[in-house]
């Protein structure tokens, strides 16, 4: 393809993506396909002769959109807020119209100080400190991957340059809430720890982490000749967005000096807020966290944020320096190769530097007041509305809700939860996800897509009474 043919079909799929976002209201919000169906229309063999790019987007429209569920529609309520706002996808698309790769900082010196800026202006942001320093990752299972390496190390003195976990004579584990995400056990299996030393502490009455029950269960391991390696805290947990309580659980990782790891994946846009930081009181004593631009808060997917207060154990960690990616200016720089896993490095900040340039603070801050407000307003009804039952605390954008009507428990419960929400999937007026919560099913409701106003929320109530009560 040469420039001007780049050109010609650029503009198309500029305009075929905008017209994409303004009709995305009218497509079903979750994808009504059936297993296979998307492939059988694709061909088995790759192409011997060049086609027009005209016919790709021609499957585009054909093939490929409905097999897609939106994720930007306003009746998008399930999973978590994935928001890809438009300057951000612009962002993308300079990042891999530029195709530069980010070895060191000589192999494209803006792809690097450009993430040092946007990282800190989200520190500042998020009303973190100077003591904290910053990276993008891809995701939060990677960052989260990335801070139980540095704990491991942090608890070994750096065992990995002797003779690694297999050399300790104490296992080391890692504690965490029944309601974290399936992203930290996964971490702890990656990192050697084993899933015997991994410790699922119960919760209290609103899902969060029993800091009682931590500090419990961290005396018994020492009792036992184990050694307490990480605490993974969370604030805003997958199911219900429960908020641990940070400034326990801070005081006691800081008594016997345990790496306290943050997942505030999801919530952590919220701290933009000052009125949400509270959430996470305590936060100054971790040592790392990690929070998801890539969701709530509008940059495009994948742009994951790792912070940490010790930069320089996390390079000793990660670092890697062969001689072929050795300069003069090394010294001078940072060379983010050395503060995650993959050597190359995407130009991943350009799609958050665009979106916080064309949102500004007080727009981003804005919108998710926005949602916030639209939250407690379903957070109302469900309370207020007969054989309906709010089943959490609402601290953040997510309602988690069971319809239970006269004479209906147990398994028989669980059917009507699933039939009633696979209903409202399946009629393609709006998405929503069900979860597990104290082993029976319930559904949550997600709030914060960028087009979903207060009118988006209000139908998709009317229509959860619909399809609920009117079985």
């Amino acid at each position: 393809m040469t420039p001007e043919e780049f050109r010609t079909f650029g503009y198309q799929i500029v305009d075929w993506i905008a017209d994409y976002r303004r009709r995305v209201a009218e497509y079903p919000v979750m994808s009504t396909v059936e297993p296979g169906e998307t492939r059988a229309k694709l061909p088995a063999a790759p192409p011997d002769a060049a086609e027009s790019f005209t016919a790709i987007l021609e499957d585009m429209d054909r093939i490929i959109l409905p097999g897609l569920s939106h994720w930007n529609h306003p009746s998008f309520f399930a999973y978590f807020p994935a928001n890809s706002s438009l300057a951000s996808v612009l962002g993308d698309y300079l990042s891999s119209g530029l195709g530069v790769l980010g070895l060191n900082w000589q192999a494209s010196p803006a792809l690097t100080e450009l993430e040092e800026v946007v990282t800190d202006w989200m520190r500042q942001m998020l009303g973190l400190s100077e003591n904290w320093n910053g990276v993008i990752q891809d995701t939060a299972s990677t960052s989260t991957l990335v801070a139980l390496l540095c704990a491991r190390e942090w608890a070994t003195d750096h065992g990995q340059t002797r003779g690694g976990l297999q050399a300790e004579t104490a296992p080391l584990v890692i504690y965490t809430s029944t309601q974290s995400h399936s992203s930290v056990e996964k971490a702890a299996l990656l990192g050697g720890f084993g899933r015997d030393n991994v410790r699922a502490i119960e919760t209290d009455e609103t899902y969060a982490m029993r800091a009682d029950l931590l500090e419990q269960t961290v005396l018994n391991d020492l009792r036992h000749g184990r050694k307490p390696c990480a605490v993974v805290a969370t604030i805003g947990t997958t199911a219900t967005t429960a908020i641990d309580p940070l400034a326990a659980i801070a005081a006691l990782t800081r008594q016997h000096n345990i790496w306290l790891h943050v997942d505030t994946a999801m919530a952590g846009s919220a701290m933009i807020l000052p009125e949400c930081r509270w959430m996470w009181q305590g936060i100054e004593a971790a040592d790392s966290l990690v929070l998801n631009p890539h969701k709530w808060l509008g940059a495009v997917f994948d742009n994951s944020l790792f912070y940490v207060r010790n930069p320089q154990h996390l390079i000793r960690v990660m670092s890697t320096n062969p001689s072929y990616l050795q300069t003069s200016a090394d010294a001078q720089v940072k060379n983010f190769r050395d503060w995650g896993i993959p050597l190359g490095r995407r130009f991943r900040a350009l799609k958050l530097w665009c979106l916080i340039r064309e949102q500004g603070l007080s727009g981003l801050q804005k919108r998710l007041r926005r949602d916030l407000a639209n939250t407690q307003w379903l957070a109302k009804e469900v309370d207020a509305a007969p054989h309906w039952e709010r089943l959490a605390p609402v601290p953040l954008q997510t309602v988690c809700v069971r319809h239970t009507p006269p004479g209906l428990s147990g398994d028989t419960l669980d059917q009507h939860t699933l039939a009633w929400v696979g209903r409202l999937n399946q009629s393609g007026a709006a998405y929503l996800t069900p979860a597990k919560l104290a082993g029976r099913w319930m559904v949550r409701v997600s709030i914060g897509a960028e087009p979903t106003e207060l009118a988006h929320v209000q139908t998709l109530w009317e229509r959860m009474k619909h399809e609920a009560e009117h079985f």
